[in-house]
């Protein structure tokens, strides 16, 4: 035999009453089954909102009622042909008649008790099974009716009564000695105490009243069919690939859904387990799933290499209490006085954790039992108070569990480091952590606004190895800025399939709008960025990125902006990782660098900025990797401007200076005004950050800067800049000739020796590494330790956009 249990969803109207009707239908073919109804989505809620209403004096109740009432009626005329339908509609109408005298009583007395909180709460399965009860009779199949309320026997703990299982046992036992029908239905939830009240076995208890209906017959399986296709790996409303777990056992289904997984009442496992009878939990809108079979035995189990957890759980609205002293050292007792104290209130401890030292216990309670908890502590506790053996109870609260559930953790080493690895990369403070000695379940408790963040990591790093999803913020829209936009967008199912990345530009910014959608913006929307953004300020970017709480966060900064490095830390701060294009961090005063690198190492981020100097040219990273292998830079000489090495390859006297400089303009080498690459401040800023890198702590005013530019020049507009190279062509082409008498090139030099570093023109002989670059290439030459006699070059393009962006790009990748 077989018994079914219908949620309430399986249930809501009768569109879904047909579906439940089909699977009845077919699951009688083969064997005798016991059918458990829940209440009509919703009707509890309602009930007991009626209820309250009513003790509040609102009577507003009489309305709920009579929607409810016409809800059910309504059902019956759908579900049954004319002719069957009276007796059920007054009785129907009978038993509304009942709930509003109830809620009466209750308004006039002005007090809800636990007691009519039960009788009222009941009629809801009690309704729902009669009617279905009633549609399966008029189909002609041979069906029966059996009330829970006079087989399920409990005390009187109203709203959470404890089951007497061996009289229960003995009355469904009777019961099915005396009735053979095909199938039974039977109301869940409800039941009766020997007195003869209605108890109820609290929320989600239909699945309990299943569980105890089918140890009591010894079924052959019990059937949870509910609206999704099992137990799943974690909330699929926090994460959107969460998936059906096919096979659990008991221990790792009751750990799931004791932290929270709605879809399993935590009461039910116990009487399936105890009888090793097979519980499946099943789709009503999807019957031919497979679902989620929990057993003695899964299949899981027997794999080579099994999955070390099987599911991630969450449990809202959690409270800390920390009680801590002195007092508590050595002393016995303290714990259980606690406990006992909790429990005179009727508070449920979710999580216990206490320190080596014994100077203070935590326990993660309910939020709501917050009150009554603090004022039972200080009562019980009050003269350990007025000692001071114990500090005041310390309450916490927004906060919630996050549960990591597998039975084959206890036999991996590293669970606990993975678990929080990911979550402390993504800046999640753990402020609890409790594991039971079976090591099924590592628990911890961290901020409620954090709930969607962790668990998403939690399975992503889990569950969907095979692809990390990163949240890109790219601040910057220009020439570089669109290109790497485009590179993302043209490489995205190429990372996806060989790099398991899936990046998402969550948000974009120019100097103007700003838009964002955590679900990611399409290339049709980045378009429109001007038309659709809000206005932009990088308080506002920074704040909706940190709101916005996304997990695997990247910040980029493609601008050449000095006020959007001022939200660097900021961002740091809250584990966002940042790539830099902008050189004005790493170039700012050497405190304010040190102080990036320091952030971004205590809060575990990455801080790139590659491209800032040599564009795409493995510049920066060659001289980390020289660093850790533990040699010393002791001289660096550079071509590090693209723009100028540009200038100076095509500048042979046969045009201007000023047309070659306008050339290099066109051809997007240069910044909108060529000055700022000219003028020597984007070298110096550049040979500046290498000396950094390489371990000296240089200033910017330190750089000895030779200009080659006349005064006049520095002045005034672009326009009156090229006016102004065209008057002194003279000056430049002395420059020029000059090197030539000597069989030399001009070449724009940065260079760094004995802790100094200065840029300038130099003459470059043919016989230098210096001497056969051309376009707008770049070369670094480092002297090294190691590198003494014969230097390591690094030479390659070193300006454009899209090389730029493919540098950007790749520093994005190194960051996740």
């Amino acid at each position: 035999m077989k018994v079914l249990k219908f949620g309430g969803t399986s249930v809501a109207h009768a569109g879904n009453i047909a579906k439940v009707e089909s699977i009845i239908k077919k699951a009688s073919e083969k064997n005798k089954i016991m059918v458990v109804i829940s209440a009509l989505h919703g009707v509890t809620d309602q009930l007991i909102h009626a209820a309250e209403s009513a003790a509040d004096q609102n009577k507003h109740y009489i309305e709920t009622l009579k929607e409810l009432e016409e809800r059910h009626l309504e059902l019956v005329k759908e579900l049954l042909p004319i002719f069957a339908q009276s007796s059920l509609l007054s009785f129907v109408k009978k038993h509304f008649n009942d709930i509003e005298d109830l809620c009466y009583g209750t308004f006039v007395l002005g007090e809800f008790t636990p007691k009519i909180k039960d009788r009222i709460t009941s009629y809801g399965e009690f309704l729902s099974s009669r009617i279905i009860h009633a549609k399966l009779q008029s189909e002609g199949l041979d069906v029966s009716w059996m009330n829970s309320a006079e087989r399920i026997v409990t005390d009187s703990n109203f709203t959470y009564a404890k089951v007497n299982s061996e009289l229960t046992e003995k009355n469904i036992r009777e019961y099915f000695m005396e009735n053979h029908n095909r199938i039974s239905i039977a109301p869940g939830f409800i039941a009766g105490d020997e007195n003869g009240n209605l108890t109820t076995l609290g929320r989600g208890g239909s699945d309990y009243t299943a569980a105890i209906i089918a140890a009591a017959i010894d079924a052959e399986e019990l059937e949870i069919w509910t609206d999704v296709s099992g137990m799943m790996t974690a909330d699929p409303r926090l994460v959107s690939r969460a998936k059906p777990i096919p096979e659990i056992s008991y221990a790792e289904a009751m750990e799931l859904s004791h932290f929270g997984a709605k879809v399993l009442y935590p009461p039910t496992i116990q009487p399936v387990l105890a009888k090793n009878i097979d519980l499946r939990i099943k789709n009503t809108f999807d019957p031919e799933a497979y679902g989620t079979l929990i057993s003695g035995h899964p299949k899981t189990s027997d794999k080579e290499d099994p999955q070390f957890a099987v599911g991630i759980s969450n449990m809202d609205h959690i409270a800390l209490l920390t009680l801590e002293g002195s007092g508590m050292i050595g002393v016995p007792g303290f714990s259980a006085k606690l406990f006992q104290c909790l429990n005179q209130e009727e508070i449920s401890v979710i999580l216990i954790t206490q320190s080596s030292s014994e100077h203070s216990i935590t326990v993660a309670i309910n939020e709501k039992d917050v009150s009554s908890a603090k004022k039972a502590i200080s009562s019980s506790f009050q003269d350990d108070l007025k000692l001071k053996r114990v500090e005041p109870v310390k309450i916490e609260t927004g906060l919630c569990i996050i549960a990591l559930v597998g039975d084959n953790m206890k036999s991996r080493s590293g669970v606990s480091a993975k678990m929080f690895g990911c979550l402390g990369n993504n800046g999640i403070n753990i402020r609890a952590i409790a594991q039971g000695s079976s090591e099924k379940n590592i628990s911890i408790v961290i901020s409620e606004k954090d709930i969607r963040k962790a668990v998403n990591v939690l399975h992503e790093e889990i569950f969907e190895s095979e692809v990390k999803q990163v949240h890109l913020y790219i601040c910057g829209t220009g020439n570089v800025g669109t290109k790497l936009i485009r590179q993302i967008y043209d490489q995205s199912e190429y990372l996806k399939e060989n790099m398991l990345i899936s990046l998402r530009i969550a948000g974009l910014c120019n100097s103007r709008k700003m838009l964002f959608s955590s679900k990611g913006i399409s290339e049709a929307e980045f378009l429109t960025l001007n038309e659709n953004g809000i206005e932009f300020s990088e308080e506002k970017f920074a704040d909706e990125m940190i709101s916005g709480n996304l997990r695997n966060s990247v910040f980029v900064d493609v601008t050449a902006s000095p006020d959007v490095p001022h939200i660097y830390e900021k961002l740091l701060k809250h584990s966002v990782n940042i790539v830099a294009c902008n050189k004005i961090a790493a170039s700012s005063d050497f405190a304010n660098y040190k102080n990036f690198k320091n952030v971004a190492r205590n809060h575990n981020c990455k801080f790139f900025f590659e491209t800032n100097v040599g564009a795409g040219l493995p510049i920066i990273g060659t001289i980390n990797d020289l660093i850790r292998s533990g040699d010393k830079i002791t001289s660096i000489q550079a071509v590090l401007s693209g723009t100028l090495n540009f200038v100076f390859n095509h500048y042979d006297g046969s045009r201007s200076f000023s047309e070659v400089v306008a050339q290099a303009q066109r051809e997007g080498y240069t910044e909108p005004d060529p000055r700022l690459d000219l003028a020597g401040t984007d070298v110096a800023r550049k040979i500046l950050i290498l000396a950094r890198e390489a371990g000296y702590p240089i200033e910017f005013g330190a750089v000895e800067i030779e200009d080659f530019l006349p005064e006049e020049c520095m002045k005034g507009s672009v326009e009156d800049f090229y006016k102004a190279l065209f008057k002194y062509e003279d000056h430049f082409r002395k420059l020029l000739e000059s090197a030539r008498y000597r069989g030399k090139i001009l070449k724009y030099v940065a260079e760094f020796k004995d802790g100094k570093a200065k840029i300038g023109l130099q003459h470059v002989a043919p016989e230098s590494d210096l001497f056969h670059l051309y376009g707008k290439d770049n070369i670094v030459i480092f002297k090294t330790l190691r590198y003494s006699e014969q230097p390591l070059v690094v030479k390659g393009a070193g300006a454009g956009a899209e090389v730029t962006a493919s540098g950007i790009f790749a520093d994005i990748v190194r960051s996740v």
